[in-house]
């Protein structure tokens, strides 16, 4: 026996042992479990005898300063000539030079005409585009409230702010916005002065200086890669970070190396509180942009969404200066190249009806058009998981996985299962996650320009049909008006419904007056052809309360024969007050709920209802009534001619 073992003992090795690692301490054991990447520049592939390699690794360490400058430069003060000194890497793990060599190594020049501070001599280590793994673990060691689910996913805590801050953000009023941006009654933007904005500033720069370490990404907006835009964000939580790595559209290493100096930057300094004595602020939370310096500073709130809401805004002004028009929609595509754009508000299943398993999801929520069709605006989603299922999303729910960020959520202390139907901390739990989580996500995010635009509302008073064919200058004044009906709740028995609008179908992130981004759809609409509908997903026969909800079978039904075209040879009839174009026949759904009126048993409440919700209509308009758009407002004219007629 001792000499069949001796026999085979090269062939196979039937033990674990092995020769002692050469490691002097535990440290460095951990080291070597660590495999350096190689360089990705081409420039670097090259053969280490031709004697161009040690020049080419020169050039990368040359780009890697090149990069430290231009992030310095995004920290340094708007008030003092000195700023941190930044290094790459975890302190934890990384020692930067002596503060005292730095000094040394400026001895010979003047001395700065400024006073030299502390934070002058101080390094900030910089986290700098970060793969997931590296930040699930700078997450879990260093941010408290940070845990992984069973599923994989990083479940954080947004603090006290689980939503945005409307109220709280700010937009710089100066000579270059004053007559672009909307303001006034009806607008999103709240306007602030230069001095308020670098006093903001100041306090949020002062606060990540003072930090060991600050993560930055550097990433893209805009699939079209013709009009992308470079994004940089600088913020002191690795979720953060994580957050913003799933949300835009992540760089190559190629891209990375040659991003240069970015279009607009982030500063989230969301765990400091604005000083509430400054001028404008209400709260300890403040959101400012200043389009002028392409800046946003973010204090007092540590909701990611207010960092992906900020750069949506950013798009709503620069997209239209190009002649792009920015939207606030779900996008899909069809097997044979056929795009539909979505615009609806929550609760009327724009998420829903847009996520289709037999066609391909350009995206979910941000959308550009321009001359070459539509692109999404982010690399990624965010869902919402409030009562979340497997069996009625699935691809969100199996989209949670490894790589994204769950906030807020509840989950089993033991388990760590997620408990969707939860609202301990919030109705408002969000997912973020890459669109390549999504099965039939289309990358890259692009596609031709869209045949149908469907304008989704949930009108809880019954008096919509389930789908009517709208003509251009109905679709300018429903796309405006942005309606759907919100349902009150029984709080002392009260189900009456009530008339929601959003402009554009997204008030609060647009940037310039909504006629114009009106303007806009309907010009490319007539250029390239394009349909629009309007699509109630609410209730029929009856209000809340009494008439039932269209089914979604029914809706989806509508949905496809939309898409295949069929509703475009349909026979019509039109309605009286909004003169909606309505379909006599669809396939797959009864015929006699097409017309809202036929399944009510009392015509007189439908009557008097329909009236009802006109008004509301109306009134809602009054503020966009006297803005002046086309030829001797003309336009402005054929848009209220539009709407409701009584």
């Amino acid at each position: 026996m001792p000499s069949d073992r001796t026999e085979n003992v090269n062939e196979i090795c039937r033990d674990d042992s092995a020769a002692p690692v050469k490691a002097q301490t535990i440290d460095e054991l951990h080291s070597l479990q660590k495999k350096k990447s190689a360089p990705n520049s081409p420039r670097i592939k090259q053969k280490a005898g031709d004697g161009l390699f040690s020049s080419a690794i020169l050039d990368q360490e040359d780009r890697q300063k090149q990069q430290l400058k231009s992030i310095s430069a995004s920290l340094a003060s708007l008030t003092r000539e000195t700023g941190p000194k930044v290094v790459k890497g975890d302190p934890s793990t990384k020692k930067p030079e002596s503060p005292k060599a730095a000094i040394s190594h400026h001895q010979h020049f003047t001395a700065p005409a400024v006073p030299v501070t502390d934070s002058a001599l101080k390094f900030i280590h910089i986290l700098y585009n970060l793969s997931p793994a590296e930040l699930y673990e700078q997450a879990i060691k260093y941010e408290k409230g940070s845990f992984i689910t069973s599923s994989g996913a990083l479940a954080t805590f947004s603090g006290a702010k689980t939503g945005r801050s409307p109220r709280d953000k700010r937009v710089l009023k100066d000579k270059s916005t004053e007559d672009d941006l909307w303001w006034g009654k009806g607008s999103p933007n709240i306007e602030m002065d230069e001095h308020t904005f670098t006093v903001n500033r100041e306090r949020a720069v002062d606060y990540l200086n003072s930090l060991d370490k600050v993560y930055v990404n550097d990433q893209f907006l805009n699939w079209d890669p013709e009009h992308q835009i470079k994004v940089r964000i600088v913020s002191a939580r690795a979720d953060h970070s994580l957050f913003m790595h799933n949300m835009c559209i992540r760089p190559t290493a190629e891209e990375l190396e040659n991003f240069g100096t970015p279009d607009f930057t982030i500063y989230n300094a969301g765990q400091f509180p604005c000083n509430r004595y400054t001028h404008y602020m209400t709260s300890l939370t403040s959101i400012d942009i200043n389009l002028s310096r392409k800046e946003m500073v973010i204090l007092g709130t540590q909701y990611a969404g207010e960092m992906k809401k900020g750069l949506f805004g950013l798009m709503h002004y620069l997209m239209p200066k190009r002649q792009i028009l920015s939207l606030h929609s779900g996008c899909n595509m069809g097997k044979d190249g056929d795009v539909a754009l979505f615009f609806g508000l929550s609760g009327t299943g724009k998420t829903t009806l847009s996520t289709d398993q037999n066609r391909y999801l350009i995206g979910d929520d941000e959308h550009c058009w321009s001359e070459n069709g539509v692109s999404n605006i982010e690399g990624g989603c965010y869902a919402k998981c409030i009562d979340l299922s497997k069996e009625k999303e699935p691809e969100i729910f199996n989209a949670i996985k490894f790589g994204t960020v769950l906030e807020n959520v509840v989950f089993d202390e033991h388990t760590r299962e997620v408990d969707y139907t939860d609202k301990s901390v919030t109705e408002n739990t969000r997912a973020a996650y890459p669109i390549e989580y999504i099965p039939n996500a289309k990358i890259p995010c692009v596609g031709p320009h869209p045949q149908n635009v469907i304008l989704l509302s949930c009108d809880a008073f019954g008096v919509l049909p389930p789908v009517s064919k709208l003509n251009l200058a109905q679709t300018m004044y429903h796309f405006i008006s942005g309606y759907t009906a919100l349902v009150a709740g029984t709080v002392e028995g009260v189900k009456e419904p009530t008339a929601t609008f959003s402009a554009c179908f997204g008030a609060a992130f647009i940037m310039l007056h909504p006629t114009k981004y009106a303007a806009m759809l309907a010009e490319k609409m007539q250029l390239h052809g394009a349909t629009a509908w309007l699509v109630n997903t609410g209730w029929s026969g009856g209000s809340y309360g009494s008439g039932s909800r269209i089914k979604l079978p029914y809706t989806r039904k509508i949905i496809d024969a939309i898409h295949s075209g069929s509703l475009l040879n349909a026979s019509y009839t039109k309605t009286e007050v909004f003169g909606l174009e309505i379909p006599n026949e669809v396939e797959g759904v009864p015929s006699e709920i097409l017309h809202p009126m036929n399944p009510w048993s009392d015509k007189q409440a439908y009557k008097e209802t329909l009236l009802k919700l006109a008004g509301s209509f109306k009134k809602n308009f009054e503020v966009f009534a006297n803005y002046s758009i086309g030829k001797d407002s003309s336009l402005t004219e054929e848009i209220l001619a539009a709407g409701p007629i009584f």
